[in-house]
């Protein structure tokens, strides 16, 4: 049976790995044999390099909630507010969650389009040369 390649980024086939034979145990010389065993911890899956991050993102795609932590984000808000204004102002929860919302989706795009910039240079990794590079093709490069 034919494997397609062109789906496959691998040019060679990965050899298969085989799991590590179990060592004996050696007969205990001295007092008597211990008869508490140490449970056999079950193996933990590995998954193929990416195959994680892939996971990762299907999850997030599928989720509206908001990737911030709140209290952060609004610490960081009053901060910012504060460096413009002496005032103590105070915000609203429901303020504070839509300029989250936009916050992110801003976030969200912007890492999109550098994705395309990195794609674009034959890279899967983003560098901080394609979010810059998205910054100024959008015109937020002033921020």
């Amino acid at each position: 049976m034919r494997r397609d390649r062109s789906a496959s980024r691998r040019k060679a086939n990965t050899p298969v790995r085989r799991p590590p034979a179990p060592v004996p145990e050696a007969p205990r010389s001295g007092s008597k044999p211990s008869t508490s065993k140490s449970p056999a911890s079950p193996r933990k899956k590995r998954f193929r390099p990416g195959t994680r991050a892939l996971m990762e993102i299907r999850k997030y795609q599928k989720s509206t909630d908001l990737l911030i932590r709140k209290a952060p984000f609004g610490r960081l808000v009053r901060e910012v507010c504060h460096q413009f204004t002496f005032k103590e102002y105070r915000w609203q929860v429901y303020a504070l969650l839509a300029l989250q919302e936009a916050a992110e989706t801003f976030l969200v795009m912007l890492f999109s389009d550098a994705n395309l910039c990195a794609i674009h240079a034959k890279r899967v990794t983003l560098f901080p040369r394609d979010i810059q590079l998205a910054r100024r093709i959008r015109g937020v490069d002033h921020l």
